[in-house]
Formats: C-alpha cells, sequence, structure tokens
C-alpha cells in the first residue's frame, strides 16, 4: 500500500475525517497517521481546504479552455492566474501548451472571457470544452438549494477556506462561537452542498504525482460507461463535455508507467472510439477559495445564497 497516497485518497472523499478515523480505514496507527499528515501539509505536499460549490456562488457555466501560444507561455499563465473566473492553470505537453478550468455566472460571460483570452499577446488559438455534467470532482458538492448563510457562516467558510482542517475549537474562538455550535454549524454546510472540504495534492514533473487530461469520443450511450469509469482508482476529476470530446478525464498516477496503463486500460474499453491525451508539466494555480461577503454583508448583517 502507498501510504501517502491513500491517505491522500481518504482526505480528497472527507478532508475533516478525524485521525482516528484516517487511521481504521488505513490501518495504521495514529500517531503513523498524524505524523505523516503533519508532515505533508507543512511541505506543501497536500493542502486541505473547503470549496464552496458553484452553483452556490452562481457559477452554472463551468469549462475547460485550452490553450496554444507563440512564444513564451509564462506571460499568458500569469495572466490567466490573475483573472478571478480561472480556479486551474496549468502548462501542458500535447498539442496545446496551457489548460485552464473557469467558473462563470452565464454564457455570455464565458464568451466575454474567451474573448480576453484571445486578445492576449501570444495566444494563437483556444479551444473550449463546456462541462454539461461533472460526473467526478472533489469540489463540486451538488448543491441542490434551499440553504441561506449569514454572517457567522461566511466568516467560518472563509476560515475553511484557508485551513479545512482547522478545529472546531479554533473556528469558534474566530467566531466567537462554542466548538459545539460551530460543528453544527459546518456540518448543515457540509450536507446542504455549499461547501466541500477535501485535499489539494501538489501534481506535477516536479512532485511525486504526475497527472494527464484525457479527452474521450464515445460511441452510444455514454452515462452507464462514464459512471463506471469514475470509480476508477486514479481519475482525479470526469466530466460530461460539449465540443470536440464526448468527456474529459483527468489521471493522477505516480510514474509513467502507472499513466500510460491507465490511458491504455480506458481505451480498452468498449464505447471509447478515441482518446486524445496531455501532460500536466506544472500545474500553476489550483485555487477554489472565493470571496463571500459583499459590503452590504461584511459589517455583520446577514448574508443570504450570493
Amino acid at each position: 500500500m502507498d501510504f501517502d497516497a491513500e491517505l491522500i485518497r481518504a482526505l480528497q472523499e472527507d478532508g475533516r475525517a478525524s485521525i482516528h478515523a484516517l487511521a481504521g480505514r488505513l490501518g495504521q496507527s495514529r500517531a503513523a497517521v498524524s505524523a505523516r499528515l503533519r508532515t505533508m501539509l507543512a511541505d506543501g505536499t497536500v493542502r486541505v481546504v473547503a470549496a464552496v460549490d458553484p452553483s452556490f456562488l452562481g457559477q452554472h457555466v463551468l469549462a475547460h479552455v485550452s490553450i496554444r501560444t507563440d512564444g513564451d507561455v509564462e506571460p499568458v499563465a500569469e495572466q490567466l492566474r490573475g483573472l478571478a473566473e480561472t480556479v486551474l492553470v496549468s502548462a501542458v505537453g500535447g498539442v496545446y501548451d496551457l489548460v485552464t478550468e473557469v467558473r462563470l455566472s452565464s454564457m455570455a460571460a464565458l464568451h466575454r472571457l474567451l474573448a480576453r483570452i484571445r486578445a492576449m499577446a501570444n495566444v494563437v488559438e483556444i479551444n473550449t470544452l463546456i462541462y454539461s455534467k461533472v460526473i467526478r470532482g472533489f469540489f463540486v458538492s451538488e448543491y441542490h438549494g434551499g440553504i441561506t448563510i449569514d454572517a457567522i457562516d461566511t466568516a467560518l467558510i472563509e476560515q475553511l477556506q484557508r485551513d479545512g482542517r482547522a478545529s472546531f475549537r479554533a473556528l469558534g474562538e474566530a467566531v466567537r462561537l462554542s466548538p459545539s455550535a460551530v460543528a453544527t454549524r459546518v456540518q448543515r454546510l457540509v450536507d446542504g452542498g455549499v461547501i466541500k472540504v477535501s485535499a489539494v495534492e501538489a501534481r506535477g514533473l516536479a512532485h511525486r504525482q504526475l497527472s494527464m487530461g484525457v479527452g474521450l469520443n464515445l460511441a452510444g450511450a455514454d452515462d452507464a460507461l462514464l459512471t463506471a469509469l469514475q470509480s476508477w482508482r486514479g481519475v482525479d476529476f470526469a466530466a460530461k463535455t460539449l465540443g470536440r470530446f464526448d468527456a474529459i478525464m483527468t489521471l493522477v498516477e505516480p510514474s509513467p508507467g502507472a499513466l500510460y496503463a491507465s490511458l491504455e486500460r480506458i481505451r480498452a474499453v468498449p464505447g471509447v472510439v478515441h482518446t486524445e491525451s496531455w501532460l500536466h508539466l506544472a500545474v500553476l494555480k489550483e485555487h477554489y477559495a472565493r470571496t463571500l461577503r459583499t459590503p452590504a454583508s461584511s459589517g455583520g448583517a446577514g448574508a443570504t445564497r450570493p
């Protein structure tokens, strides 16, 4: 068993799982799990943070944009990192030089953003995939409505966006509530799909895990096929898309050989008629935190759903 990989996977499913629960799942001592987690958090191998569900934020359009450049990539990457709409920016090897994931309120907003990207110096081509359904995504929690938040909830979310494993005592001190009251509020936010607390692992050639994007063209009905694929180990993200691919996936493995084996396994699945892949050379931005406070709510008045 790869101790680190299993620990990170458990944290991706539940970023606030107790050391006791993690130790039981991994079959390791609490001391070993606690020590390894402290080390990984300290050296940046992993971050555990909360993210607000895109639907709760009114971000109903999620898209993947591939960008081909002429000349230096870094100036374009720097501009993409500075955009509030981007949650992921990565330098890749393949047909394109950069990919970014964007979250916006409407198709009109997406068209405006794409125009801005096309206008950037050195950008010669972009290609866009719109997510029609996210099948697997650690920071999409499936908010279904009916939840409002107040200023205390907002403050708790902001704390959890910085440190998803902050203790209820520490959170309570930040918002002046008892640990039990904070626990009730946090559980309500999680159960209501407002937030998801999960782990973000450092990926790329300079880290212990490699990441590959895969576009799939499918034959016939695709729901059952995609449901099966998203449950595979090594699949970090999966979505149905509109564009040049019917679906897109992200594979994360510890070695080139393991990535190749995962890709071959996908190619062999009946119904997969074509794949195109790109290697993530360096993840330059992976940031899901969003500001919830408005001028009206920052002074302590209740804040409702944005």
